[in-house]
């Protein structure tokens, strides 16, 4: 009874912030609706659980927000449903990279590869280039490690 209050709690405080994530995402002509919150924090649930994860303090949702909202392959139409597709694939490759990167790291190598490899396509990024890195952190190679560029920073 009490995991199901702190749940409600910790939702209801997602809510919030993703809500506040509209302010800044406006700017590139993105707007999240009361709906799509709710659906990315029931997504976010099934998420965790499928993926047999657990997230202590800060969402990954509103970082991915924040990281993506400025992308030339999103527009409002799919907006929602590509946040949430990016948290399902954030998840599954935190797992098959077995957690050896932070979750910014991973965050900035799967904002570089959509934008550049992918080319805004969420099932290469998914299938292919993810597939490949995580098979190679799995392998304990260094082959994609440094091959990306942040503001000048190697990851």
């Amino acid at each position: 009874m009490k995991e199901d209050f702190m749940l409600i709690l910790s939702e209801k405080h997602l809510t919030s912030l993703i809500k506040k994530t509209n302010e800044y995402t406006v700017q590139f002509g993105l707007c999240l609706t009361d709906s799509d919150i709710h659906e990315l924090v029931l997504s976010r649930r099934e998420c965790l659980s499928e993926q047999q994860r657990i997230e202590f303090g800060e969402s990954i949702l509103d970082k991915l927000i924040f990281a993506f909202c400025d992308s030339d392959y999103i527009c409002q139409d799919n907006y929602a449903e590509t946040i949430a597709r990016l948290q399902n694939i954030f998840y599954l490759y935190k797992n098959e990279s077995m957690d050896e990167l932070t979750d910014d790291e991973l965050i900035d190598i799967m904002r570089n590869a959509f934008d550049t490899e992918c080319y805004g396509s969420l099932e290469y990024l998914e299938e292919t280039f993810l597939e490949d890195f995580a098979r190679n952190v799995r392998a304990n190679t260094r082959n994609f490690i440094g091959r990306y560029k942040k503001n000048d920073e190697t990851i």
